[in-house]
């Protein structure tokens, strides 16, 4: 599949909605999946330096960036099945699963779900290895939520936010990089349908406690799979003690924190993520699980345990 030297974006109709795309280079794939009030335009200066060996695929989710908004599934699991209905539209059976943030937790329930599809794992400022979130998040999941959203993505003060954030990081105040932060994500989220998307969304995966879904049971599953975990060291929005805690936890894991970003490494500093992405993939060989495999993987620990109940 040729896809050329550019980020194209594509629409495909997926069970009666509007699921868009973007692709670049060819070779084997690589699957992008974006964070909460992301798109698939934020990979762009990442996907441009792996297109060249290969093939850049990176899914608008279902009620983020220019796919359709519909009242429905916003979970982990149904994210997971979209981007295997888009591969198999494609025409792709595998694929290296990338995922930031949410999207690192739509990566591991991808992989779960669809082991046999999955031939590497990238966990980056990653969702579901821990509580820990920002206060910012877990105030959006409160009921009542909405109508302060509404307020609070009119242009006027969302261009004030992103001037303020410019002026404190041309100062090296690090707050500079968060406020421009929280300007990108309050943008698209004027429309209607994206703020309620969005909040179906966060509540599928945050309350006012924090993070309520977590993997960290299964992280064992990955003992055969190559996994390489990347953390912004100024991230406060997820902590990187997180990313540290699931290194420890999975066999042979590697583990990649970059000084210079935040909790949006493919943004603020996209050159030096793309270069552990393709060093990590130039260094691993793919993972090929089959079914039957997987039963044994998740058998042999589930048997261990086995004992009859009175």
């Amino acid at each position: 599949m040729d896809s050329g030297s550019a980020f194209v974006a594509h629409e495909v109709d997926l069970h009666g909605h509007r699921a868009v795309y973007r692709i670049a280079g060819e070779g084997p794939a690589v699957v992008l999946i974006h964070g909460m009030v992301n798109s698939s335009r934020h990979w762009a200066a990442v996907a441009s330096r792996l297109a060249g060996s290969h093939l850049v695929i990176a899914p608008d989710l279902i009620g983020h960036g220019d796919s359709a908004t519909p009242r429905g599934d916003y979970s982990l699991g149904a994210h997971a099945a979209s981007i295997r209905d888009l591969l198999a539209a494609l025409g792709l059976e595998r694929a290296t699963i990338v995922g930031h943030s949410l999207g690192g937790g739509v990566a591991m329930q991808f992989f779960y779900q669809f082991p046999q599809r999955t031939e590497r794992l990238v966990l980056i400022s990653s969702g579901g290895l821990g509580r820990g979130v920002s206060p910012l998040l877990r105030a959006a999941a409160l009921p009542g939520s909405a109508a302060l959203l509404s307020l609070a993505t009119r242009p006027r003060l969302v261009g004030a936010i992103a001037a303020a954030g410019t002026r404190l990081r041309a100062r090296d105040n690090p707050s500079g990089v968060y406020l421009q932060a929280v300007a990108r994500a309050l943008e698209p989220l004027r429309e209607p349908g994206s703020r309620n998307a969005f909040l179906q969304t966060l509540r599928s995966v945050i309350d006012v406690q924090g993070q309520r879904v977590s993997a960290r049971d299964r992280l064992y599953l990955l003992a055969e799979m190559p996994t390489l975990i990347v953390w912004g060291e100024r991230d406060r929005t997820i902590p990187i003690a997180h990313g540290l805690a699931a290194e420890r936890a999975i066999p042979n894991c590697r583990f990649e924190a970059l000084p210079r970003a935040a909790h949006f490494p493919n943004l603020e500093d996209p050159e030096s993520l793309a270069r552990v992405l393709a060093e990590f993939l130039a260094t691993t060989s793919p993972a090929r699980f089959e079914d039957s495999e997987w039963g044994e993987v998740v058998g042999r620990r589930a048997r261990a345990t086995i004992r009859r109940v009175a």
